[in-house]
């Protein structure tokens, strides 16, 4: 392989197919209904709606969005400067990189379960500055203040980002509100979670990749977080584990929609009744690849646990309560150094007997 880094070499087993599955019946829903109206009050338009989104969360944990409210312009900005900023030289991108201090940022190492990824990334907070816990250890209160940094060039990019962050924030906490009604809860029930909250946008580059049948531009994950809003350039390339028999799915872009999936967050809140599914991104030596992920996250101090609301004595609790902010940090160290835990999970906080 010449001078290619084997760090990037995915278990035999993990590799990508050379054909790939396209999901047609990833459930594609018109939010036009939401538009409308301030407030999710019970119309037929509305309750068609919510089964739609309940009935994708339940069989998929994947659904796409169109008529969502998102202006076109905004995300035009926002692609545009993210284009022009990953093309720039590495010692001019490197300038703004994340470190153990700060993970905002440019990052060009990042590692899925151990295998580094065929990828470029710039994170940057929606609440600047952000809390977190300053330490993993359990005991350890004291915060710390997460900063944004911004690079110089392109000149427009922080304001790209900020105004498109505002955009895909109002949408999320409306399929978040949506979710809950699908679950039999309030429309507000979940919204007091996000006060505070720790939500992040990424800004993600693919480069073309000549080996692309042994590397993955992401390997297979789930996401910790509560919701994520993806928006994907016509290239493509998100697979998704179909619940149904475990096969790899392409996801098929379809202009001006945006990807959603529930995260590990709403999977412990629903108490399974949702969860949370694997996803990989594959590499390709055709075509370079440009995302925009939105992870909608808590405040720090949330303690996340099954709702109330959705466990009885027939459906206990399946999880122990767990702090997203304890969990988020450790996840974030764990990117810069061997801690002496494993890489934490929410089966981690599973009961058991279940």
């Amino acid at each position: 392989m010449g001078n290619i880094d084997e760090s990037f070499f995915q278990e035999t087993e993990h590799r990508p197919k050379q054909s790939t599955i396209e999901a047609e019946n990833i459930p594609l829903i018109d939010l036009s209904p939401i538009l409308t109206s301030d407030s999710l009050n019970s119309s037929s338009e509305i309750t068609n709606l919510v089964a739609q989104i309940g009935d994708a969360c339940q069989k998929w944990g994947f659904f796409q969005v169109i008529n969502h409210g998102v202006p076109s312009t905004c995300r035009e900005k926002i692609e545009r400067a993210s284009k022009e900023f990953f093309l720039l030289p590495t010692e001019e991108k490197r300038k703004v990189s994340r470190d153990e201090d700060n993970p905002l940022g440019f990052y060009d190492t990042e590692h899925t379960k151990n295998v580094r990824d065929w990828k470029e990334v710039f994170d940057f907070v929606v609440e600047n500055p952000t809390l977190l816990p300053a330490s993993h250890e359990p005991h350890d209160m004291e915060l710390m203040e997460l900063k944004n940094q911004w690079p110089n060039f392109p000149n427009n990019f922080r304001e790209a980002c900020e105004e498109y962050a505002q955009g895909i924030e109002k949408l999320s906490y409306k399929l978040v509100e949506l979710i809950a009604l699908s679950l039999g809860l309030s429309s507000k029930r979940l919204n007091s979670y996000f006060k505070d909250q720790t939500s992040f946008m990424r800004l993600n580059y693919y480069p073309l990749c000549p080996i692309h049948d042994l590397a993955l531009g992401v390997g297979r994950h789930k996401d910790s977080g509560a919701l994520t809003v993806l928006a994907q350039d016509d290239v493509g390339g998100l697979e998704v584990k179909r619940k149904a028999d475990g096969e790899w799915i392409q996801v098929k872009p379809i202009p001006d929609a945006y990807i959603i999936n529930v995260g590990d967050i709403i999977q412990v809140w629903s108490n399974d009744r949702y969860e949370s599914v694997e996803h990989r991104v594959i590499a390709s030596s055709m075509k370079e690849r440009f995302s925009v992920p939105f992870f909608f996250n808590p405040s720090h101090y949330v303690m996340v646990e099954p709702l109330e609301e959705l466990t009885n004595e027939e459906s206990p609790a399946k999880y122990r309560a767990y702090n997203w902010g304890k969990f988020l940090t450790t996840r974030n160290l764990s990117n810069f150094k061997k801690l002496n835990v494993e890489n934490v999970q929410i089966y981690h906080f599973r009961n058991g007997d279940l």
